[in-house]
């Protein structure tokens, strides 16, 4: 029979009661509590807040809190939004060379990616490192087709 929620108990040991400290010598741990003669570790209320280095100027304060680094494995591209698409023929193969001869891109340092800003207006077959949605559902309903090198 499977106990209901309200019937839940730990396994018998496996739950150990909170020892009594600083409740006499008789006790076990009494007088000083296995806290030791005197100090900051042996005060009521001790413990002292996250970074805290006794006074020492803390790490997180030592750093310097400079503002935009950069991401370590950033994936860089030439972008390019499919309006600027609209003046190439219809039905050509778009990629990051044909880009460079007609001069729409003129640094092609990184991979293509195109994003989807704008209306296009020409059936495309555009190759490209990487696509929007918005882009890619913009060229295929013109029946062009997306292709992912």
């Amino acid at each position: 029979m499977k106990p209901t929620l309200d019937a839940l108990k730990p396994n018998s040991g496996s739950r150990r009661r909170k020892l009594r400290k600083g409740r006499g010598i008789a006790a076990g741990q009494g007088a000083s509590c296995g806290f030791g003669m005197r100090g900051q570790k042996s005060r009521s209320g001790r413990p002292t807040r996250p970074g805290f280095e006794g006074g020492q100027m803390p790490l997180y304060r030592r750093v310097p809190k400079q503002k935009h680094f950069e991401i370590i494995s950033q994936k860089l591209f030439t972008v390019i939004n499919v309006s600027a698409l609209n003046d190439l023929k219809a039905g050509s193969t778009v990629n990051i060379d044909s880009l460079v001869k007609e001069k729409i891109v003129t640094s092609p340092k990184h991979p293509l990616k195109i994003l989807g800003n704008g209306k296009l207006t020409v059936k495309l077959n555009v190759q490209a490192a990487a696509f929007t949605a918005s882009a890619k559902s913009k060229i295929e309903s013109l029946g062009g087709t997306c292709e992912i090198y």
